[in-house]
């Protein structure tokens, strides 16, 4: 058990890298403090011990945590706290929030304006758009593929049964 120190320090994460950190953060991560600083956390099952070896590699300035065994649960802990939350981190979600759904960005907000952290200028709606090579006026959405099946969905929701 114990902490892991950085393995060293690398440059801006890939766009693979970037978005997987941040679909973990959303799904499975916490955006809080310890009251004195703020700090991201993202916890799971020691089966998922490759994923934070990644993590380590790919963002070394975060620290790994673990293995935990308490309250039935064995886990790792990864965690950004200090100049690598608000150098990294904050613009990488930053850059990324207007993709974030409703309650993983105000989880990231809050964080934000609890601990007194400037958001960087997101990229604009219309720049996101146009880099995903969507119309600049309006918002990418689901891929083509999934609009049929979304429309049914949205329809059968609608019907009583």
């Amino acid at each position: 058990m114990g902490s892991f120190a950085p393995v060293g320090e690398t440059g801006p994460p890939d766009d693979f890298s970037a978005g997987f950190l941040i679909g973990l953060l959303v799904g499975e991560g916490h955006f809080g403090g310890d009251g004195r600083q703020p700090q991201v956390t993202l916890r799971m099952h020691v089966r998922h011990e490759k994923l934070f070896r990644w993590l380590q590699r790919i963002f070394p300035e975060g620290r790994l945590y673990g293995p935990y065994h308490h309250g039935g649960r064995y886990y790792y802990q990864w965690m950004a706290r200090g100049e690598f939350l608000r150098r990294v981190l904050v613009p990488l979600v930053s850059d990324h929030l207007p993709r974030l759904d409703d309650y993983a960005a105000e989880r990231f907000r809050s964080m934000c304006e609890r601990y007194r952290i400037d958001l960087p200028l997101a990229r604009s709606e219309s720049a996101l758009a146009h880099q995903a090579g969507g119309n600049p006026t309006v918002p990418p959405g689901p891929p083509a593929a999934l609009a049929p099946a979304a429309a049914n969905a949205a329809g059968r929701r609608g019907r009583k049964g």
